[in-house]
């Protein structure tokens, strides 16, 4: 056995890369078999120009630091494997520190685990990924995208659409330090420093530390800022000679940035900023920058005995902040005893805390909670069982009865900061055992645990004169009402767990020309749910009060919503994954994979189903569920990498969502059955060690299988909407692009295009209007007048090309060290304007006049725009 890793050590410091970048896998345990694997049959490691095809039975693509780092300075990892056929990314900004948008073979990020260093980052609650809150790119090893599989030990409740796990590097033996300094476009300023320790003990002890700062300009307005810093640490212990060891890595990620996008459809003077109705989806690049009211001064004097309405200072959609402290404590073992057994555990701790949200008109006075009295506004001071006029936060706005402008009255309206908070304590364990049953058989049973303490709450915060927040976490002092209760749109606490079992063989026949895999994985997901709120509507809508009393009146007068109750939902299944890779010649290979998959609901989509008497089926939300084939050809040599690969999914029960910043939350639609399928390649050649050519396509299909029901006529018949057949929203219809990459002495030159296909805007393939017209049909038959709709689209998003240039200069001629360069970034090269991220929506809606037979046009969604033409320069010293 020692022997062999012998062997194979050497073997991979002949290679192209290094040895730990020839692991495909998320957690210690992935990588410990798939190591095991690259062992024993002898196989090299193998990238061209930073981009490789592993010898796998599964579809997936690494990319390695040699490319990263070419990259935007600090751009988030999740831009950069954008040129991996079937990824489809829109960045917010060209820095990556603004969020974006994700997909995968067209599946959205909720459906794509991502791992770092084998433990998940999705929200534990709705999945979500959050791409400016990545890890610095300089400390990422290697990023590997799995296809529409995942690991057997992966702890995820969402992988139905495949994985993204980047994994950091380990310390060098050696002492070390770089650093680096960054200027560009929009006062982008940005200081990356990391320090390598060397070897400490006589053991091999060793570690790093980095840190970095990060600011600049929103590029849309003249308002927002982005501030980030990160802070990152890892200890490691080698054990032994056969590769054991323990390790230790903290990261701290604070993000402070404003909202942006969702730009007017034109050019005019009564444009209003925002993602109200009709100010989406721009249709040219004049409408790209805009000003915001700012700075400016609340001018409302409070006036006794005068209902004043709230100031606008401070409401715009661009003003509202999206704060951001998260941090991780990741563990990492490897144990092995004897020749045939390895342990390894991995356990983590992470937490989050984070809101995003606007402003709200607070309320001095009471609401009438009787929906007999209609809702109307109380300003008289009663208290007591069966009073209808009562505090909370009541029909999407806080009611506190008391005086907040100091006028001395209740009759007014203050505008306050109004997020929605998340704080999140997550707990997991990793832990593998494999068994060597000889040079060509290996077996691995997992186990996995994942615990997350999820609440969700939305406490009000004060504002100052020009409209800034106090502070932009309103949880930190919340304001109270006249009883000195906290009011907060939501109140929510949630568990969720999960228990999962699995276990994978590796086998080798023919003389190593075939590996067979097959694993099967068994998910146990608990979600324990508290939800102290009363739910009025089927979409999640909240009544919140502030104590038990209330409650009780609130039952009295309104039976039909739902109360403050808790609810437990328990999923699982037994998932079976196999496949095969066979080797016709050492370079060329074919495989095929076959896996199912199970996505939990989240729980915005299991809180809504409150409002469902807990015996209905609305009170019990299905999971999704997967089969998914994939069948490639892959050839592989010392200057070519190229990979061939169609694939089939099958969706059972298409649960599909999008974020509305004006409700801040997500809106789900369920699809029922969508088949999706394509076709993904890429060709990496280098012919000589000074020039590089890489070149990638994609095109995918979905089609829904039925239409979707989205209500009942006054008669008790549904209502569908026109779905079947057609193409799910948000995501493109194909996409390709390529790299070419060039040296000239000291001069390293790249450039990277990508055209990124049409994508639909909603899931009839209707095509999006702006203003009204007549309903086929409408009584009274209604005159449009002048006032006809317009098209800002046909069906789908306009097609676009990104394409970014990197340059760099190895500055040792000049007679510093050979590690310093400077590289030039220019994002978005030829200035292209196009639609970014957006979730897509079931149909536009549209609001009927039964008098005048007239409908006009709901919006058609919220969207982001994409990054400008930005340059950036970067000076890196390295010693």
């Amino acid at each position: 056995m020692k022997i062999r890793y012998q062997l194979a050590a050497s073997a991979v410091a002949l290679s192209i890369c290094s040895f730990s970048s020839a692991v495909f896998a998320q957690s210690t345990g992935s990588v410990d078999f798939e190591e095991e694997v690259i062992i024993v049959s002898g196989s090299r490691s193998q990238d061209v120009a930073g981009i490789q095809a592993p010898d796998s039975t599964k579809a997936k693509a690494v990319l390695t630091q040699e490319l990263i780092e070419r990259q935007n300075p600090g751009q988030t990892i999740l831009d950069t494997i954008n040129v991996i056929p079937g990824v489809s990314f829109q960045n917010n900004d060209a820095y990556g520190s603004s969020g974006g948008t994700l997909t995968i073979r067209g599946f959205d990020s909720s459906r794509i685990s991502l791992t770092f260093d084998g433990i998940p980052l999705n929200d534990s609650g709705n999945y979500a990924i959050y791409s400016n809150q990545q890890l610095d790119p300089e400390l990422i090893e290697q990023v590997n995208v799995n296809l529409g599989t995942t690991d057997v030990d992966s702890p995820t409740a969402s992988a139905v659409g495949g994985t993204v796990n980047y994994r950091t590097l380990t310390p060098t033996e050696d002492f070390g330090v770089k650093l680096s300094g960054s200027l560009g476009e929009y006062n982008f300023m940005r200081i990356f420093g990391l320090v390598n320790t060397g070897n400490l003990t006589s053991f091999g002890t060793r570690a790093f530390f980095s840190a970095s700062m990060a600011s600049n300009d929103n590029p849309f307005n003249n308002y927002g800022v982005v501030d980030k810093q990160q802070y990152n640490a890892k200890i490691y212990q080698p054990i032994g000679v056969d590769g054991d060891f323990v390790a230790i890595s903290g990261n701290y990620n604070q993000n402070r940035n404003n909202f942006f996008g969702s730009l007017p459809l034109r050019n005019d003077a009564n444009r209003v900023v925002g993602s109200g109705s009709g100010n989406r989806y721009p249709a040219n690049s004049d409408e790209r920058e805009y000003l915001i009211n700012y700075p400016c001064l609340n001018t409302v004097t409070p006036v006794n005995g005068t209902a004043q309405s709230a100031t606008t200072c401070g409401n715009e959609f661009d003003r509202r902040y999206n704060p951001s402290n998260t941090g991780s404590i990741r563990g990492a073992s490897k144990f092995s005893f004897g020749e045939k057994i390895t342990l390894t555990v991995d356990p983590s701790y992470q937490y989050v805390k984070a809101n995003g949200g606007g402003t709200v008109s607070a309320r001095e006075g009471r609401r009438d909670i009787n929906a007999a009295g209609g809702f109307a506004n109380c300003t008289t001071v009663t208290t007591g069982v069966g009073v209808s006029c009562q505090t909370g936060y009541l029909g999407g706005a806080p009611y506190f009865g008391k005086d907040l402008n100091g006028d001395g009255d209740i009759l007014d309206q203050v505008l306050m900061l109004a997020p929605s908070q998340t704080q999140t304590h997550r707990y997991g364990v990793i832990s593998s055992l494999r068994y060597e049953i000889n040079d060509e058989h290996s077996v691995r049973v997992a186990y996995t645990f994942d615990r997350a303490r999820h609440r969700q709450t939305g406490e009000v915060g004060l504002l100052d004169l020009n409209g800034e927040p106090f502070d932009v976490f309103p949880v930190n002092d919340p304001q109270v009402d006249v009883n000195g209760a906290t009011l907060q749109k939501r109140d929510r606490l949630s568990y969720a767990i999960l228990h999962q079992v699995s276990g994978e063989y590796r086998g080798e026949f023919m003389d190593s020309n075939l590996v067979v895999t097959a694993g099967v994985r068994a998910p146990f997901f608990k979600r324990d749910l508290t939800n102290n709120c009363f739910t009025s509507s089927a979409g999640g809508f909240l009544e919140c009060f502030g104590d038990a009393n209330q409650n009780t009146i609130n039952a009295a007068l309104n039976p039909a919503q739902s109360g403050p109750q808790n609810r437990v939902f328990k999923y699982d299944k037994v998932l079976p994954n196999v496949g095969f890779n066979y080797k016709f010649t050492p370079e060329f290979s074919m495989f095929a994979s076959f896996a199912q998959g199970l996505s939990v609901p989240g729980t915005d989509s299991l809180y809504n189903s409150f409002f469902f008497p807990i015996t209905t089926a609305g009170a019990r939300p299905a999971p999704e569920t997967t089969d998914s084939v994939d069948v490639g050809l892959r050839y592989r040599s010392g200057n070519v990498q190229a990979q061939l690969s169609g694939w089939l999914t099958k969706f059972q029960n298409r649960l599909a969502s999008s974020y509305d910043p004006e409700l801040d939350q997500n809106v789900y639609r369920n699809l029922g059955n969508v088949d999706k399928y394509g076709v993904d390649g890429s060709i990496s050649y280098q012919p000589i060690p000074e020039l590089a050519v890489y070149v990638f396509g994609s095109y995918m299909k979905s089609e829904i299988k039925n239409n979707v029901a989205i209500g009942e006529n006054a008669n008790g018949t549904p209502v569908f909407a026109a779905t079947a057949g057609q193409r799910e929203a948000g995501s493109p219809k194909y996409s390709f692009g390529g790299t070419l990459r060039g040296e000239l002495g000291p001069i390293d030159l790249g450039i990277t295009a990508k055209r990124t296909g049409p994508r639909n805007i909603f899931d009839t393939g209707e095509a999006t209007y702006t203003g009204t017209y007549v309903p086929t049909g409408a009584v009274p038959s209604g005159t449009l007048g002048t006032t006809a709709r317009t098209q800002i689209f046909g069906e789908a998003a306009p097609a676009y090309w990104l394409v970014n240039l990197d340059a760099s200069i190895n500055l040792g001629f000049l007679g510093l060290n050979d590690q310093t360069r400077f590289q030039v970034n220019v994002y978005n090269l030829f200035d292209q304007f196009y639609v970014g991220g957006f979730g897509g929506g079931l149909f536009q809606s549209a609001t009927y006049n039964r008098t005048t037979g007239v409908a006009t046009y709901g919006g058609p969604g919220f969207v982001q725009i994409g990054a400008p033409r930005t340059v950036s320069g970067t000076v890196t010293f390295a010693f």
